[in-house]
């Protein structure tokens, strides 16, 4: 599964993508993988309330399952102006 990092995700994780092997069955099952891997991953995922997800290019929740899925996004939320 590709996971993508974007603004300042991918500016606290220093990477802008990881290519990972998971069991996660959910968004959020796959972020606490992810903050167990390393301090920045903790602190780009500490506030999930700043951050929002797109599983195969499609907005969702952090409860959405990951069966199948090829590819999970991470954003702040998008401002217009």
């Amino acid at each position: 599964m590709d996971v993508l990092y974007f603004a300042w995700v991918r500016e606290r994780i220093g990477a802008p993508r990881d290519t990972l092997t998971t069991q996660a069955a959910t968004v959020m099952d796959l972020v606490e993988e992810l903050r167990a891997r390393e301090d920045r991953y903790a602190a780009a995922f500490e506030d999930l309330s700043a951050l929002r997800v797109a599983v195969d290019q499609e907005l969702t929740d952090f409860d959405a399952p990951l069966a199948g899925a090829q590819e999970v996004a991470f954003f702040p939320p998008m401002t217009g102006g």
